[in-house]
């Protein structure tokens, strides 16, 4: 009988601790689990909070922070289906809107992406970081004016704006103006001598200028310093193949393309270390 009465007494626990999970333990929960770096977990414990109070007004936030998750995990039609379900809760949300615009730019949505970023600069003309992003996304359009445009408002908000001036350093290499862009690179990496991407930028000008010592140097602090990226293993390929390094160059690219660079381009740099 005691014994019995023991096991009731465990299932009862158990059972009163399974009802004790409320939303704002699983919301606190999946912020662990983010802690932890296990993503499917903190993705599931959002979902067991929305599944427990489906009609609680801060849904919109857990449905952003799944987004984001999702995006971190690749599954961008997933991450699109929650920005969009948090958007249908908070359609002037500015920062959702800014997430959702950053997950089209990823996905190539390039229009979509703007078509967001103007939204949010009709909300907060003064929105820096929209700006930016604006900016960067007509310099892919090579609409040069309207991505000057940008760059200007953000430096006449903020005159000592890194990012404003990085955009008119992109714009004036695309312009051909490499020597202005030089000019302004230089700057900002004496103001910011650990923003670690400027090096990065500087060093496609200099490779655009044919300027290769000065690349790879560029190029061999960013080794040192950071956790090389797809793209900075392709421009190193690019600069050994200027300095007749062929062999090494095709190492550079063959990473690359095991860190997820684009087949493609890959398959046509690797031609020119034949």
């Amino acid at each position: 009988m005691h014994k019995f009465l023991l096991l009731f007494g465990l299932i009862m626990a158990s059972m009163i601790g399974a009802k004790a999970q409320s939303y704002v333990d699983f919301v606190e929960k999946s912020y662990e689990y983010l802690d932890k770096e296990d993503l499917p977990a903190a993705a599931e414990s959002l979902r067991a909070a929305m599944r427990l109070e489906p009609g609680n007004p801060n849904n919109y936030a857990l449905l952003m922070n799944l987004g984001t998750i999702q995006r971190r995990l690749g599954e961008m039609d997933e991450a699109l289906t929650s920005y969009n379900a948090a958007l249908g809760q908070q359609p002037q949300n500015l920062l959702i809107l800014e997430n959702r615009a950053t997950l089209y730019t990823e996905m190539g949505e390039i229009d979509k992406a703007l078509t967001d970023y103007n939204t949010i600069l009709s909300l907060n003309p003064d929105h820096q970081e929209a700006l930016y992003c604006r900016g960067m996304l007509y310099l892919q359009k090579k609409l040069f004016v309207a991505a000057e445009d940008d760059f200007e408002r953000i430096v006449n908000i903020n005159e000592r704006s890194v990012k404003g001036r990085f955009g008119y350093a992109i714009l004036e290499k695309l312009r051909g103006n490499y020597f202005e862009s030089e000019r302004i690179f230089n700057f900002l990496i004496n103001e910011m001598p650990r923003a670690w991407y400027l090096y990065e930028g500087r060093a496609d000008l200099y490779f655009m200028m044919g300027k290769n010592a000065r690349a790879m140097a560029d190029i061999n602090k960013l080794f040192v310093e950071t956790e090389p990226t797809a793209t900075l293993y392709v421009l190193r390929g690019k600069v050994k193949i200027a300095q007749y390094e062929k062999e090494s160059a095709a190492q550079d690219f063959r990473k690359a393309l095991e860190m997820g660079y684009d087949p493609k381009v890959i398959s046509e740099l690797l031609k020119m270390t034949e």
